[in-house]
């Protein structure tokens, strides 16, 4: 094969996304659009970038999975002591971004974010499976280890002192942003791509379409 990355190209043409068709609050939108990515079964609709800055201004990325959305925000958990939570630590402000490409579609959210409550957080922990409940007491998240031995001995020792129920660590938890803007894009042929972004002025949502 010939074909260079500066070849590799697709044309967008699955959908349309219009103001008179689109929701007038963004999060009507985005409940319409993750339905639809779940039902055409797309790999991991749940999974969204989670960008931060840290201190010394350089950005970070990361996948992470969404756990819940209402009108509140959006939530994740993780680790309080991982760089992206550091990083919130300094910078309350964060950029999400979900991308359904078999749908050629992007959902951009950005805003501060803040922890989830304690209740909300112990509620959620209790939900998930043993071994991951035992996996974040195990796992020292972002910090440098000597070898995947020492998350096998960790998960051995949390294992063996909680048994079958383990209390959620005080450094794992929810964090939930707060959307002020939120931006909606449909890929569409020549790469005419329709943008719709939405931002928050004086308490309502003002809706523009962006120049791709």
């Amino acid at each position: 094969m010939n074909t260079t990355i500066a070849d590799l190209r697709k044309s967008y043409e699955r959908a349309e996304l219009n103001e008179e068709a689109s929701h007038a609050d963004p999060l009507q939108q985005f409940d319409q659009w993750l339905k639809e990515a779940m039902a055409a079964q797309v790999p991991e609709p749940n999974a969204m970038t989670l960008a931060t800055v840290g201190s010394d201004l350089r950005p970070s990325t990361r996948i992470v999975l969404i756990k819940g959305y209402d009108a509140r925000g959006i939530v994740w958990y993780t680790n309080y002591d991982s760089r992206k939570g550091r990083e919130l630590a300094g910078n309350p402000f964060a950029a999400l971004q979900f991308h359904w490409i078999e749908l050629e579609r992007v959902v951009r959210i950005e805003g501060r974010v803040e922890k989830a409550g304690d209740t909300e957080s112990d509620e959620y922990f209790h939900s998930r499976p043993l071994d991951s409940r035992i996996g974040a007491w195990a796992s020292p998240q972002s910090q440098v280890i000597a070898g995947r031995g020492v998350l096998v001995s960790n998960a051995a020792k949390y294992g063996a002192q909680f048994l079958l129920k383990p209390p959620r660590p005080p450094h794992w938890g929810g964090y939930r942003l707060v959307p002020d803007r939120w931006e909606f894009w449909q890929g569409r042929k020549s790469r005419l791509h329709d943008r719709l972004r939405y931002r928050l002025d004086g308490g309502a949502w003002v809706r523009e379409r962006l120049a791709p």
